[in-house]
């Protein structure tokens, strides 16, 4: 794709880059095939190729954003299959992130939608306020129906039936290896899921402790920044993996042999933070942050999962999460392991495509996000599964809220597999 930006306008080091991602662009158009928003919205300007030149031409005239441009971009998931799909490695991450941050900066949005999203940025990332709104969300879900907004409703909707109790395992603390030490890794907590599924974390210690892994929660880590960074807000984004980058980089003069992240979501983002600190002074500690940071299925990868017996008989649909699939690359290792755990493992129709849930889209853009959750549990549900296992805590909350059958995290099955107890979900 050819560009007009100006000598003065690419001393800017993200003007730069989105000029170098922008130039990848052979406008093939190969991205609309696979691009959730297009399938269901048909309008050429909600697949990739459109939004590409509609920050183009923003960028390019270095004008404020206009509400057209912000619709568009808004409705993208930042699921990341068009960079699977792309022939010319257009990197499309980059381009949309910098482009959400010019909106944040020009645009001035409508009065309640600033409020929603100053509350979603002051609440989610923050394990506490989480708790607080989700108990609020439970005690107004009887009244649903009476409140106008379809975003609220969305957010009531996304409360538990069960909101569990505090984990202590996610308080700083070293857990020791059983038997011989073969690793030392810092496990992220990560926020919401610490709210929503506790399970995720203990259960992943476990396992972890089991094949031989020193385990730290290390002091001071938090959210790591993904929900803020795709709202284009660059200095709360900034300001949490700043502090994850000092907490971990604390452990490693103890010897770390890598980070473990349960939730693809935040490990698409950490491991992207040598890139999103390239010009800052913490630029090196990211790149080395980024350069540990490992999906748990990577870390059992190394590990050499054992071969056993599944504890149950059980047809599991394996959920391919964006964030895990296409932000990371990491397609077969996990249904791997579950069938060395001894599952018998499905996939849907159609598993390159988003569930919907996408961090706070399905609050956000609660209709195009229900369209794509009825898609996907209906694939995943005509696989007749006994459990759907995925590795993010957003998908499973947004298909568990439409699917018949237990959706637990890929780690819980293989803890269960491998000595663990059996996932709350299946008891349940």
């Amino acid at each position: 794709m050819q560009t007009h930006f100006t000598p003065e306008q690419l001393r800017d080091p993200g003007l730069a880059r989105a000029n170098t991602i922008l130039r990848a662009c052979v406008h093939c158009g190969m991205c609309t095939a696979t691009c959730p928003t297009y399938q269901v919205l048909g309008d050429e300007l909600d697949s990739p190729r459109g939004r590409i030149y509609l920050i183009k031409d923003m960028l390019e005239t270095g004008r404020p954003a206009d509400a057209k441009t912000v619709r568009h971009i808004d409705r993208c998931l930042s699921c990341l299959a068009c960079m699977t799909t792309c022939p010319s490695g257009v990197h499309y991450m980059h381009l949309v992130d910098h482009a959400r941050a010019h909106i944040e900066a020009t645009y001035k949005r409508p009065f309640t939608e600033r409020m929603l999203r100053h509350v979603l940025a002051w609440v989610i990332p923050h394990p506490r306020r989480f708790r607080l709104a989700l108990l609020g969300a439970k005690i107004a879900r009887p009244f649903v129906r009476l409140i106008p907004d379809a975003r609220l409703r969305a957010m009531v909707a996304m409360a538990p039936k069960h909101i569990p109790p505090v984990s202590r395992n996610d308080d700083p603390q070293v857990f020791a290896a059983m038997g011989p030490r073969r690793m030392r890794v810092a496990l992220m907590t990560g926020c919401a899921q610490k709210a929503l599924n506790t399970d995720i974390n203990d259960a992943t210690i476990r396992l972890l402790t089991r094949l031989g892994c020193e385990v730290v929660v290390a002091q001071g880590q938090g959210c790591c920044g993904a929900l803020t960074h795709h709202m284009g807000k660059a200095a709360q984004a900034h300001a949490s993996a700043a502090a994850n980058i000092r907490a971990f980089m604390a452990e490693v003069p103890q010897g770390l042999d890598g980070i473990v992240i349960n939730t693809s979501g935040c490990g698409t983002t950490v491991k992207d933070y040598g890139h999103m600190f390239r010009d800052d002074p913490l630029a090196a500690d990211a790149a080395h942050v980024a350069s540990l940071a490992m999906d748990v299925t990577e870390v059992l990868g190394r590990l050499d999962l054992p071969q056993s017996g599944a504890p149950r008989a059980l047809r599991v649909a394996y959920h391919a999460a964006c964030s895990l699939q296409h932000g990371q690359q990491i397609k077969t290792l996990p249904k791997d392991l579950l069938r060395r755990a001894g599952f018998e493992v499905v996939e849907p129709a159609d598993s390159h495509l988003c569930c919907g849930s996408a961090g706070t889209y399905n609050l956000l853009q609660p209709q195009i996000s229900a369209e794509l959750k009825a898609r996907k549990v209906t694939t995943l549900m005509a696989r007749k599964p006994d459990v759907i296992a995925a590795g993010n805590i957003g998908c499973m909350m947004q298909i568990g809220s439409g699917a018949s059958v237990p959706v637990v995290h890929t780690v819980e099955l293989l803890d269960w597999a491998t000595g663990g107890p059996c996932p709350r979900a299946l008891n349940e």
